[in-house]
């Protein structure tokens, strides 16, 4: 392994064949780069599921070694002014292609932190320039894009990693790497990252360089995570109306990991699926979770919130 290598780039898809876990989305933009013909584009969907990688593949297939002349990759959290539009992006498109491909592509990034005002003057843009360029919009949230915008454009909706995916991936690091995990590591990968392919390589690389051998223990140290387990553990010591041991456990879980109230709350809201609780005793509790993350996110205190909810859990047990 080389020293600071970053394995995103490292392992960075350069064929459609690689791109892992959009299968649908893969074939509609492959069939338009065979046609070397394509309207705009809008990648909408969350982060680390290969909105980039795609872009980046579509632009090696049609533009072949020349591909860096003809594509231009802007961030627009960066740089999300109308001034961006006008001048770098206008004077991009403006010029012709290199090679026998009509167009050249633009490649907006987060182009739903660009302000409303530099997306009437994209739009323009768009309209002005389609005989020499192609837009390839990226977005986590798509309902912040203006309605102009989104019609000019093919809408491709991505979708978090499956688990069979994400262990492909996992499998190829590890052989390219000289790693070893365990089936308990592999699922610890799965648990934290959340379809989220990029946190699995960044994950992976942190514990490469602790050790050959990655297990469940250092996935969730690394990724500051509590194990399921221990999560699930408090909340069970509470439901037998141990209401004390069950803040001291929490409160241990927090200073171990270096958790804040509300990175727990949230593995709590997913344990509590699987306690042995009736369906309407998980309501009232999921009820409880979105309470205490609002006040949270409000300026609550983090410890009065956990405790709340904790007595809550505690309440509801002496129920059953």
């Amino acid at each position: 392994m080389k020293e600071h290598a970053i394995w995103t780039e490292k392992f960075r898809p350069k064929e459609f064949s690689e791109v892992l876990g959009q299968d649908r989305v893969v074939k509609r933009v492959e069939a338009f780069v065979k046609e070397k013909n394509m309207p705009h584009l809008l990648f909408a969907g969350p982060a680390g599921v290969g909105k980039t990688s795609l872009s980046l593949v579509v632009a090696r297939q049609l533009f072949g070694e020349s591909w860096h002349n003809n594509f231009l990759e802007l961030n627009a959290s960066d740089e999300r002014g109308i001034d961006v539009i006008r001048n770098k992006v206008k004077d991009f498109a403006r010029t012709r292609a290199i090679g026998d491909v009509p167009f050249k592509i633009i490649y907006l990034d987060e182009c739903d932190a660009l302000t409303k005002e530099a997306q009437q003057a994209l739009r323009r843009t768009m309209e002005n320039y389609t005989q020499t360029t192609r837009f390839i919009l990226a977005a986590n949230y798509s309902s912040k894009i203006i309605d102009p915008i989104q019609s000019r454009c093919a809408i491709f909706r991505f979708k978090p990693l499956p688990k069979a995916d994400i262990f492909r991936l996992v499998k190829k690091i590890a052989k390219s790497e000289g790693l070893s995990l365990d089936e308990k590591a592999e699922e610890a990968l799965f648990n934290i990252s959340e379809g989220d392919c990029r946190r699995v390589e960044n994950i992976l690389q942190s514990a490469a360089a602790i050790s050959k051998k990655i297990t469940d223990e250092t996935v969730y140290s690394l990724a500051s995570v509590a194990r399921p387990k221990e999560v699930k553990e408090v909340l069970e010591i509470a439901l037998k109306g141990r209401f004390i041991d069950s803040r001291e456990k929490l409160l241990d879980i927090m200073l171990n990991y270096g958790l804040s109230g509300l990175d727990v709350i949230k593995q709590v809201q997913k344990e509590i699926y699987n306690l042995e609780l009736d369906g309407r005793k998980k309501m009232s509790l999921v009820e409880k979770c979105g309470e205490a993350e609002f006040r949270m996110t409000e300026g609550s205190d983090e410890f009065v919130q956990l405790e709340a909810f904790l007595a809550h859990v505690a309440l509801v047990g002496s129920e059953r």
